[in-house]
């Protein structure tokens, strides 16, 4: 069986970051994608769909320390359903994408999230960026940039003009 998701899109929001009772960093993403078709009376219609994604570990910092609103992000993980009750003891389900893999996109220097010294399209996972064997010293990582809220650029994939050279 197969529950896998991969989505292209900008954060809506900052991240917002958290820790567990024991400990574990978890950051929310609320990602926008789009998409636009043609309706039968011939019409434009532009659609953007809203997903929430869940990161965990290191991965969950990093996401928090270098993405901002605007930033955007390829998302890769599974589908996950979590059953809740709210305050007046009904069940409520959520199903939001539990991320194994977030890659920044955006360019170097587009001041969208990233920062300085690392190539844009760099992905940033825990093996990759601050845990697990060969990564750098604590001394010898980047530190996060101060990102503007302004110049955020276009919303949506498909608004950029420059999306020839995304690396897929």
């Amino acid at each position: 069986m197969l529950n896998r998701v991969m989505l292209i899109g900008r954060l809506g929001r900052d991240p917002e970051l958290r820790y567990s009772a024991s400990g574990t960093p978890m950051a929310n993403l609320r990602i926008a994608t789009d998409e636009s078709y043609t309706d039968r009376e011939g019409n434009k219609v532009d659609r953007t769909e809203w997903h929430t994604v869940v990161v965990f570990q290191r991965q969950a910092e990093n996401c928090a320390n270098y993405l901002a609103k605007g930033s955007l992000v390829f998302v890769e993980g599974s589908l996950q359903t979590r059953k809740w009750q709210d305050q007046q003891g009904q069940d409520r389900y959520t199903t939001e994408i539990k991320a194994q893999r977030v890659q920044f996109l955006d360019r170097k220097g587009s001041g969208q999230g990233d920062y300085a010294g690392e190539p844009s399209g760099q992905q940033y996972g825990a093996q990759q960026f601050g845990g697990g064997r060969g990564s750098a010293p604590q001394s010898q990582r980047q530190q996060p940039r101060n990102v503007s809220s302004e110049d955020l650029g276009p919303a949506f994939p498909s608004e950029a003009s420059g999306m020839d050279d995304v690396p897929f």
